[in-house]
């Protein structure tokens, strides 16, 4: 049998996971609490459903041990920002990373922080 397709968030999913990555396991009240300081209008029954969702989609982990379930991201930032990368190549740039970077460099980078590719990519040219 073939594995499941790892799910790929939504953009509020996103948001959320951006939370739980920031401030670890999480209530869903303690969710909400940091969520609403970037979006004031969110309710609380919004952010546990939404957290719900997200469990029964895998995006999730959640600890029923308590009486309030925590909430933990099930895949670290890193690894599903790799993973959405690398679809987002495959889907766009037929699979070429250097297509990716190089559409993100013209589009999406500022000066300063191409200032800051550069020496990072200066300091890798010594080593092995």
């Amino acid at each position: 049998m073939d594995a499941p397709t790892p799910t790929r968030p939504t953009a509020a999913e996103l948001d959320l996971l951006r939370v739980l990555w920031r401030q670890g396991p999480s209530t869903a009240r303690q969710t909400h609490a940091a969520l609403s300081r970037e979006r004031p209008g969110v309710s609380e029954a919004n952010v546990l459903r939404q957290l719900q969702l997200m469990h029964a989609k895998g995006l999730l982990t959640r600890d029923a041990g308590a009486r309030a379930h925590v909430y933990t991201a099930a895949e670290p930032a890193e690894r599903l920002q790799g993973r959405l990368l690398g679809d987002l190549a495959t889907r766009l740039f037929a699979g070429s990373g250097k297509a990716l970077i190089l559409a993100a460099l013209r589009t999406q980078v500022s000066a300063s922080e191409r200032e800051e590719i550069v020496r990072f990519l200066n300091q890798g040219e010594g080593r092995a």
